[in-house]
């Protein structure tokens, strides 16, 4: 995971950020987690158990390649293609087709992997990904070896169990996250508007073993937040909304290209509060994981039973995912009219009516919204029933500091009348950022 993006106007968030940079590193580890992954819902594959002993045997290659090329795996170093090749076999070996998408960063070549799974409806994809560079610091066996010997382990999964989805299977190992999501960024901006159309899920695995771990869940998409909730609940482990990570990561190119994301983080620099420690076990006052962006991130510095459950849950994910049927075509009230959001000024609206339905709205109301903002973390964002009813779609973070919202919500409307006014409602909460409502459109 990159280092984020410090504003001004939050000195609290980084004297904290920085001052777990100090702390000594960590040297626990915990026992595994051997709970079998919760059932799947009927009428879906079940997700096999993602073997922790395999995963931790990928990060001890990882490891083994950073020692064997200057103590790192970072873009441009020779450790970065040693990845690179090693994750590649394993995919080949196993049935996939993979193919290197090469791009250039400061004048040395960068690489993704990308793996398919033969089958599947190509149009309904679901595709899981994780950085394979670290910083030059140190190897990056939790950021992020863990998310990458994770995904690549599920994948193998799949292609042991001979697993045939209803929906197609992507895998992406990206490059030169540590710089800005480079790698990331150039394969979706490299897709054409169909192709990009086609990934109907995109989930982001990026540190999922910290030794101090915390169970945090992206809460970007209702359905994929829903998701993972479903599967911790089934361990009885509490989860947090993942805040930590927000435009700090893979996930946001698809994010901001209006493709539904998701995805688990175990947590970095930010300290574990008491409440946590109580909640998760581990220690308060220190960081998630103290080791984060220092030669000390090794294979020493992995908490195994939260690798055990998160790899688990990829598996859950995959599996309850590509087994579901194409959601048939939808019908599309849309308003294009763009709407001036006030800087830290009072909430503004967009109608958009809807007519010739019968009964109430879905329980899965898709709602697509479009928001150009140079600081997407000031923004509150609503859906108004033609009846007065709010339903929350976003709510502000000051850690939130990517700009724009282009995403896909879903929203169980199935108490609401189907036809009459919807709105769309956008308030800025804080100041020194602009922005304006693009579109935004309800899909039934």
């Amino acid at each position: 995971m990159r280092r984020s993006r410090v504003r001004r106007s939050l000195p609290v968030a980084a004297a904290i950020a920085a001052a777990a940079l100090v702390l000594p590193a960590s040297t626990a580890t915990a026992s595994v987690h051997a709970a079998a992954p919760p059932a799947a819902a009927p009428g879906l594959a079940a997700a096999p158990d993602i073997p922790v002993a395999n995963v931790k045997a990928h990060l001890a290659q990882l490891q083994s390649i950073a020692t064997a090329n200057g103590g790192n795996r970072a873009h441009g170093k020779p450790g970065y293609k040693a990845s690179v090749d090693y994750v590649k076999a394993k995919l080949d070996a196993a049935g996939f087709t993979t193919v290197l998408q090469s791009y250039t960063y400061n004048g040395a070549t960068g690489w993704n992997v990308i793996a398919d799974w033969p089958g599947g409806d190509t149009a309904h994809t679901v595709m899981v990904g994780a950085h394979l560079d670290s910083v030059s610091a140190g190897p990056g066996i939790n950021d992020d070896g863990s998310g990458s010997a994770g995904i690549l382990e599920a994948a193998l999964a799949v292609s042991r169990a001979g697993f045939q989805p209803t929906k197609h299977l992507r895998f992406g190992w990206w490059g030169t996250e540590e710089a800005g999501m480079v790698g990331s960024s150039k394969y979706v901006n490299s897709l054409a508007a169909a192709d990009r159309s086609k990934i109907e899920a995109y989930l982001n695995f990026d540190m999922i073993g910290s030794p101090n771990p915390g169970y945090f869940v992206y809460d970007d998409d209702t359905k994929l937040d829903q998701l993972f909730k479903t599967y911790f609940s089934g361990l009885g482990v509490a989860t947090e909304p993942e805040t930590e990570g927000d435009g700090r990561s893979d996930h946001a190119p698809f994010k901001n290209a209006g493709i539904p994301v998701g995805g688990l983080f175990s947590g970095a620099d930010y300290i574990k509060t008491s409440a946590q420690a109580s909640k998760w076990g581990g220690t308060s006052g220190q960081a998630f994981d103290r080791c984060y962006h220092q030669s000390c991130d090794t294979s020493s510095n992995i908490n195994d039973t939260v690798l055990d459950r998160m790899s688990d849950a990829i598996g859950y994910a995959l599996w309850t995912l590509g087994s579901e049927s194409a959601p048939p075509p939808g019908t599309v009230y849309e308003n294009t009219t763009d709407v001036a959001v006030p800087d830290a000024g009072a909430a503004v609206e967009s109608p958009v009516t809807v007519t010739g339905r019968t009964g109430n709205a879905p329980s899965t109301l898709q709602v697509g919204v479009d928001i150009k903002h140079t600081w997407r973390g000031d923004l509150v964002i609503d859906l108004v029933a033609p009846d007065g009813s709010t339903y929350r779609l976003k709510g502000s973070s000051s850690n939130d500091s990517a700009d724009n919202v282009i995403a896909t919500y879903t929203v169980n409307a199935s108490s609401e009348v189907a036809n009459g006014t919807w709105k769309l409602r956008v308030q800025d909460v804080a100041a020194q950022d602009t922005g304006y409502i693009d579109s935004w459109k309800l899909t039934f």
